[in-house]
């Protein structure tokens, strides 16, 4: 599986015959690198969290240029296909959806969503079973420290964790730290949602701090880099 992070909470996921855009605030991200063409080349998914605008990004030009599929909330996926997404397939909390590569199953997330004063669904974590030898991902999405995210480890045992630490609309480097090793057994760590605007934490030695004996476990890409998992 390779992984590449493109800023804030916005990643490439590739793996198999399948190319997945998570979360793709791409054009209006203060810290994105490169060209939207090249970053998105070969999508074949998007998938969002939520329906911030910080989320939704670029969504539905990428859909509109490869024919991508959305994947999103019921809410946010009919919302997004009324501005012109064509291929859509919704789902909520604890559904899951199937594609020929993967399955993802949507799990929940404490935070908001909606855009423009419009109501967008549960916020949500997705996670990313591959149908062959990868194992799963989690994107926790934007979210607070919850104990029910033993559950969500229980159930679908993710090896592969991106978690928010930016503070203030999101778990700070300490209580997602807590996240990780009290609630998970990942194998690997990839912090996000952080150095994105003024308001949220700069950089993630704080994290990378707090995970204390596991810090060797979180890999902190540059942007643009590619993870190979």
């Amino acid at each position: 599986m390779k992984i590449t992070w493109f800023g804030h909470s916005a990643f490439r996921v590739e793996f198999d015959n399948t190319v997945i855009l998570i979360d793709p605030f791409l054009s209006g991200s203060p810290t994105f690198e490169g060209s939207v063409e090249n970053a998105t080349s070969g999508c074949t998914h998007v998938i969002l969290t939520h329906g911030h605008d910080d989320h939704i990004g670029d969504t539905v030009d990428i859909c509109k240029a490869t024919g991508a599929t959305l994947i999103a909330v019921y809410e946010l996926a009919v919302h997004l296909h009324n501005q012109g997404v064509e291929n859509f397939d919704p789902t909520n909390t604890g559904g899951a959806v199937y594609h020929p590569d993967f399955i993802c199953t949507f799990v929940r997330a404490d935070h908001s969503s909606s855009s423009d004063g419009v109501y967008l669904g549960n916020p949500c974590g997705i996670i990313i079973r591959p149908n062959k030898s990868q194992k799963p991902l989690y994107h926790m999405g934007d979210t607070d420290i919850f104990g029910d995210m033993a559950l969500i480890a229980r159930i679908h045992e993710p090896a592969t964790g991106i978690v928010p630490i930016g503070d203030r609309f999101t778990m700070n480097p300490v209580t997602a730290a807590m996240a990780c090793r009290n609630f998970f057994d990942f194998e690997t760590v990839i912090p996000c949602h952080y150095g994105t605007f003024p308001l949220l934490v700069p950089d993630a030695d704080p994290f990378v701090q707090a995970m204390g004996e596991d810090a060797g476990k979180v890999k902190v890409p540059f942007i643009g880099q590619t993870l190979n998992i």
